[in-house]
């Protein structure tokens, strides 16, 4: 799930802080209720304007143009009650260009990513009830007990490959339990736990190639594939991933030599663990078996139907798709996890009414980052009513034209740092900053399939470490190390990861 949306139900694994004491930094919803609001009134301020379009609608560079808004003050005032509504089914006029729940025309509302969120929900949500991923996990690590290398680099593995797929990072909270005696009883110390535990699966984030809430909907933002540009967020994962891996690694091996050099230092008690006397996890069940292949064979789908596999594999991003392309997009990405859910739920013999209480537990559970997406779509909605997107666009043209593509990614990297702070859900950031980027991505002759991983590396990158995500306040307050401690730990790592996220993207850009 999103790193960087609320923890409904786990709040218990976070630190709140008490009343009147500390500053606890508004959620999400919060944020973007006052954005929606802000942008309202600039709305007022902010000249509207118009690009011509091309035949598929995109802004023509150079042919900007100030335009008369007739809308009335109650015009603008109807916008904004209607904002939430329009972001989630608001239909935009052909002719006018308008968005309102009653016109008629095509599709503006993120209605579908909506429901995709819901279902993938409701999908996890089944499977965690299962119990067999937490088992597989845990026999997993202790398999590995002996092996204090291996054993980092087989979880963390895991994790990441978890986090790319699914966008796997809250759910570890859970395995801080299983995680810190194991590397304890290796000799190590409880930063090495917390790394293994944050950087796996926050690297898996970062370099998202079909995370539905990052990839999935900046992809659908910027109105393109989610599998547009898998080859390189690929190809980042593996080398990111294993830098990462290597990193926690030396750290562990530096400390487990020498232990006056651990950075979190050590609890009373934590150097009396042995994993000889690490409990063994239960085996794998024949149902949990056949629900882990069941997992694996449906994300592996998932990444078949929306892998545009002509171009993918020829470098030609207008190459005629081959006949067993399936082209999927969220409508049918929402069916087939539904579908899932409930096959996952039959072949654990939940019964109808667990089932059903599962999945509707499910959804429940991530009607936030849903909510999230619909009002970040909102926003969009008051600049389009208003006629001001292209006006932002115009504003920040010039500097566009005048870089090189490699710049440009960069730049898009790097300028959704400090919007990462302030929007920690990815969803949500995904959903704002997009429709702004995507056309910026055509004005400087890149693809939006890089813009759209330069955007998901920035974002993942500040989730590594920003204090406003609950993956690493919760993870450090779990393993009882400080935050302090924990930026010590991972600043040169972050250093690194920065630097190769844009030598990626500025390749990736001069490559596409």
């Amino acid at each position: 799930m999103d790193p960087g949306d609320d923890l409904s139900t786990r709040a218990d694994v976070e630190e709140r802080p008490p009343d009147g004491k500390k500053f606890a930094f508004p959620s999400a919803l919060t944020i973007l209720a006052a954005v929606t609001l802000a942008v309202w009134a600039l709305a007022f301020l902010v000249p509207p304007g118009a690009y011509d379009r091309d035949g598929e609608g995109a802004p023509v560079q150079g042919t900007y143009h100030r335009v008369d808004s007739d809308q009335s003050f109650v015009d603008r005032l109807n916008d904004l009650f209607l904002a939430p509504v329009n972001g989630l089914y608001g239909v935009q006029d052909a002719e006018t260009g308008e968005v309102g729940p009653d016109l008629v025309g095509e599709l503006y509302g993120s209605a579908g990513v909506f429901l995709f969120v819901l279902a993938i929900g409701a999908f996890i949500t089944v499977v965690f009830a299962t119990g067999a991923l937490d088992r597989g996990i845990g026999r997993l690590a202790h398999r590995l007990r002996d092996r204090g290398a291996l054993l980092i680099a087989g979880v963390m593995l895991v994790f990441s490959l978890l986090g790319t797929v699914e966008g796997f990072a809250e759910e570890t909270l859970g395995f801080y339990g299983l995680i810190i005696p194991l590397m304890l009883a290796l000799g190590y110390d409880r930063m090495v736990a917390t790394g293994t535990i944050i950087l796996g699966a926050g690297i898996g984030v970062l370099c998202s190639t079909v995370n539905p809430f990052a990839t999935g909907v900046a992809s659908s933002a910027a109105d393109i594939s989610l599998g547009d540009g898998i080859v390189l967020r690929g190809i980042m994962w593996v080398v990111l991933t294993a830098v990462t891996i290597t990193y926690v690694i030396r750290y562990a091996t530096r400390v487990r030599a020498n232990p006056d050099r651990s950075l979190s230092g050590f609890l009373p008690g934590d150097r009396e663990h042995n994993a000889a006397d690490a409990p063994e996890p239960p085996e794998l069940t024949r149902l949990h078996q056949a629900v882990l292949i069941l997992v694996t064979l449906v994300f592996a789908f998932m990444i078949f139907s929306v892998v545009p596999w002509a171009g993918a594999l020829t470098g030609d991003a207008d190459a005629t798709p081959y006949g067993f392309e399936l082209g999927w997009s969220f409508p049918q990405l929402a069916a087939l996890f539904l579908v899932a859910a409930v096959l996952v739920g039959v072949v654990a013999r939940f019964g109808e009414q667990r089932l059903s209480a599962t999945i509707i537990q499910g959804a429940a559970d991530f009607i936030s980052p849903a909510l999230v997406i619909v009002l970040a779509r909102g926003v969009t909605v008051i600049m389009n009513n208003s006629q001001i997107t292209d006006t932002v666009l115009h504003s920040i043209e010039g500097v566009v034209s005048g870089t090189s593509s490699a710049l440009f990614a960069v730049i898009v990297f790097l300028v959704n740092l400090p919007l990462a702070f302030l929007i920690p859900s990815t969803s949500g950031h995904a959903t704002l900053a997009m429709p702004i980027l995507a056309p910026l991505a055509d004005f400087a002759g890149v693809s939006r399939a890089v813009v759209v991983t330069a955007w998901q590396a920035s974002s993942g990158w500040m989730n590594l470490w920003v204090p406003t995500t609950a993956v690493t306040i919760g993870g450090v307050a779990l393993a009882k190390v400080g935050y302090d401690k924990y930026l010590r730990f991972v600043w040169p790592l972050l250093a690194i990861l920065a630097v190769l996220i844009c030598g990626f993207v500025a390749l990736g850009a001069v490559w596409t």
